[in-house]
């Protein structure tokens, strides 16, 4: 059998095969709650053969959102609008689904990217001030975020705990959270961004204090429903800044902390990264992740064909892959992945005399 098709298991919850659909998000929300793109979107990624679906980066709080179109999960309103979505979903899937849980600290209260995504001011509609652990921007022309004091560290992290609450209340059965690409938690780890001189800031300990605390947080509120994962990067790509060895203290930590599973992506805290693009270029963090701890690590980052996927897995680099921009060009990725690798997969009973004459048995037998 292939290595990516081989059943998977993150903590109690059960995976049939190793490829998991990453957070994307759509910039398609009205007030936090998701639309009608959400159940087109979803609605196919559900029945794309992954193992494991993860809703995109939803908000704990309203100034959370990275634009004004994001999803949230934070009050009723956005909590009914996710319920609608994944009842849909529901009643011709049994896909797991995951959810991203995420604060963009400096880097929310911009437009959509087809709109520039450049910062919208405070006052501005659309805009408001941001927050951060210092009043350090992300461009230097942007506002500076307003750095979080002891209250308002409290905020968030009890916001966390309750959209965690949320996501439980909605059967949804994983949470990720969300610490890398220079968001909020993101932005505590890095020296570069993190510049405060309370326990919060200064030592890797410090800095790992809030992204930990927020992790028990949201364990503690979720944990009877299913596995709690982070999302790290693996390292900021400039000099001086958030390190793979640090990244490894901090997956260590997590792991003692009750941590299911790690994803391992890279960059994203500040605009002087220097990153080398290429097929797989954050494998060898996941590897290096994957060397140092037990839980499941997960790869990501230009996984686009299914031989690469395949090696990632049989070389021992990591124990399953997240795929994103491949999943949006090609949502049947893994039917098209099992077809290349000679395995099986399960579809719709709608779409099973879709199948290929050469590649017969490629759809598994229909469980009863």
């Amino acid at each position: 059998m292939a290595r990516l098709f081989e059943p998977f298991a993150i903590a109690d919850l059960p995976l049939a095969n190793r490829i998991i659909i990453a957070p994307m998000c759509q910039y398609s929300a009205e007030d936090g709650c998701m639309t009608d793109w959400h159940l087109m979107h979803l609605g196919q990624l559900a029945i794309s053969g992954a193992g494991a679906l993860t809703i995109e980066a939803s908000a704990v709080l309203p100034e959370g959102r990275i634009t004004y179109a994001d999803v949230g999960l934070y009050d009723d309103a956005s909590e009914a609008a996710m319920a609608r979505v994944l009842s849909a979903l529901r009643q011709w899937s049994d896909i797991p689904v995951a959810i991203q849980l995420a604060h963009a600290g400096r880097k929310a209260s911009t437009a959509r990217p087809w709109d520039g995504g450049g910062q919208i001011a405070p006052g501005a509609a659309n805009g408001w001030q941001t927050t951060a652990p210092s009043a350090i921007p992300f461009f230097d022309t942007d506002k500076a975020p307003a750095a979080l004091d002891r209250g308002g560290l409290d905020r968030v992290r009890t916001a966390f705990a309750d959209a965690a609450a949320r996501s439980a209340r909605l059967g949804i059965d994983a949470v990720q959270l969300h610490a890398a690409h220079g968001y909020l938690l993101h932005q505590f780890l890095s020296p570069l961004s993190n510049r405060r001189d309370d326990d919060y800031g200064g030592s890797l300990e410090n800095r790992m204090r809030f992204p930990i605390e927020v992790f028990d947080a949201v364990r503690d509120a979720f944990g009877a429903q299913g596995p709690v994962t982070v999302r790290v990067s693996g390292t900021d790509w400039v000099e001086g800044g958030w390190s793979i060895e640090e990244t490894l203290a901090f997956a260590q930590a997590l792991e003692a902390r009750g941590c299911a599973a790690i994803n391992v992506s890279s960059g994203g805290l500040h605009p002087a990264q220097q990153i080398r693009l290429e097929p797989g270029y954050q494998v060898p963090l996941a590897r290096r992740v994957k060397e140092a701890v037990t839980m499941p690590v997960i790869a990501v980052g230009l996984i686009t064909d299914p031989l690469e996927a395949e090696a990632i897995l049989a070389n021992g680099d990591a124990d399953a892959v997240a795929i994103a921009r491949a999943a949006l060009y090609d949502p049947r990725w893994p039917w098209h992945a099992a077809a290349a690798l000679g395995a099986t997969v399960t579809v719709p009973p709608q779409y099973e005399r879709s199948e290929p004459r050469a590649h017969r048995g490629l759809y598994a037998p229909r469980r009863s």
